[in-house]
């Protein structure tokens, strides 16, 4: 049996997909939530994105053009992005505990979360899963891939910004606080 970085690139996403499904139940109730045209807005964009990343035969014209070198090498670097970016979303999810939801909410008795991953960015799970796509896009290699990150990108820095209008409600003076020291997705870039 061969291995196939194609088919071994799907492993790490159905793990994250498994931890997400068993950690959600330990999320406590919402008190506010985002408009539901806003989520929807969200999931229709994000199910566009995983259609490009994941669904070849949507990937027709230029979008199957293939701009990364189908190689060994990018194709191991590619898994270890999508690797590390799982990782990383994981931990950060981890971190949350209790305060994760999949729509944009505040929570009874939300904690204002600061440790492990989000010591680096405000948004570790967005920076988590926009390696793992910008590593899955590698190992593909096709523009539509890429095309799919610049979505993805898009569509969390503008869910992240709702975040944060929810969390300065909430926590004032000290979220500006740590809006101004930790950077919102990429570590001591953006």
């Amino acid at each position: 049996m061969r291995f196939d970085v194609h088919q071994a690139v799907a492993f790490p996403w159905l793990g994250l997909g498994l931890f997400w499904a068993i950690t959600a139940a330990s999320a406590t109730r919402p008190l506010r939530r985002e408009a539901t045209a806003s989520r929807l807005y969200h999931l229709l964009l994000m199910a566009a994105v995983l259609v490009l990343l994941f669904r070849p035969d949507m990937r027709f014209g230029q979008l199957g053009l293939r701009i990364v070198p189908a190689s060994s090498q990018n194709a191991a670097i590619g898994l270890g992005l999508t690797i590390l970016g799982v990782a990383f979303a994981i931990w950060a999810r981890s971190a949350l505990g209790a305060n994760w939801s999949a729509a944009v909410t505040v929570k009874e008795n939300h904690a204002f979360v600061q440790r492990g991953p989000y010591r680096l960015v405000r948004h570790p799970i967005y920076a988590g899963l926009l390696l793992a796509m910008l590593g899955t896009a590698v190992v593909y290699g096709e523009a539509g891939c890429f095309v799919a990150v610049v979505l993805a990108f898009v569509g969390w820095w503008l869910k992240a910004r709702m975040e944060e209008q929810f969390m300065t409600q909430q926590f004032g003076e000290d979220y500006r606080r740590y809006q101004s020291n930790v950077r919102q997705l990429i570590p001591f870039v953006l």
